[in-house]
């Protein structure tokens, strides 16, 4: 069964679900090649308008990275690198994203990697919330609650966890413009904020500190 689930909600909006509910979504192998994989997809799709991250079970969005997936140092490998395809493919989608942050939202509202030492964050949240607010929240790992994240701007809308994903649906159809115009906008941003290179610098120190360096958890 597939770790996804993928739904055509309306007129150019899909909702791309995460479906490992036993496990809060933590990203094993399996999800990162099928999440990767629709992303290839629906980048191409001319009928697409926006793209929503979502899932099957309102107790998680995801808990970030699946730490008890058994691999040995070539799997760590080579999951790390699926997390830095994962993140560029993020980075570089040509349409609006909306995730559905409901739950656990590792490495969205919640940064563990100061834990472990993990080199993950500075690239995408400097440019959201500033650069000393990200350095508070990433070193600390500190968890954001729904009113935290409200203040620092990271929420769209604040709604109960069971309408959050309507409420998506809701703001993707917004976003009425053409779609190529929606795709020149999305290009702007993106190189306009360097959002590639930040992106491309944090994934070589990630492959890095798991091929070289202390890296994930794995089985010896």
């Amino acid at each position: 069964m597939a770790p996804i689930q993928r739904e055509r909600v309306a007129e150019g909006v899909e909702v791309l679900r995460l479906d490992r509910p036993e496990a809060r979504n933590a990203m094993n192998s399996e999800l990162l090649a099928a999440v990767e994989a629709a992303l290839a997809e629906l980048a191409g799709d001319p009928s697409l308008r926006v793209l929503i991250f979502g899932t099957t079970d309102v107790k998680a969005l995801s808990a970030g990275a699946d730490v008890r997936e058994d691999l040995d140092a070539a799997g760590g490998v080579a999951r790390m690198e699926a997390f830095a395809r994962f993140y560029a493919a993020v980075e570089a989608f040509p349409l609006p994203t909306i995730a559905v942050c409901v739950g656990n939202v590792v490495g969205a509202l919640a940064w563990a990697g100061a834990r472990l030492g993990v080199p993950v964050g500075p690239a995408r949240l400097a440019p959201l919330v500033g650069l000393a607010r990200a350095k508070e929240l990433i070193l600390t790992a500190r968890v954001l609650d729904q009113h935290a994240a409200g203040e620092l701007g990271l929420l769209a809308a604040a709604v109960p966890a069971a309408d959050a994903e309507a409420t998506a649906i809701e703001l993707a159809q917004s976003m009425t413009g053409p779609t190529e115009g929606l795709r020149t906008l999305k290009r702007m941003f993106r190189e306009l904020e360097g959002s590639e290179r930040r992106v491309a610098y944090e994934n070589q120190l990630l492959v890095e500190f798991q091929a070289r360096g202390a890296g994930l958890p794995r089985r010896p």
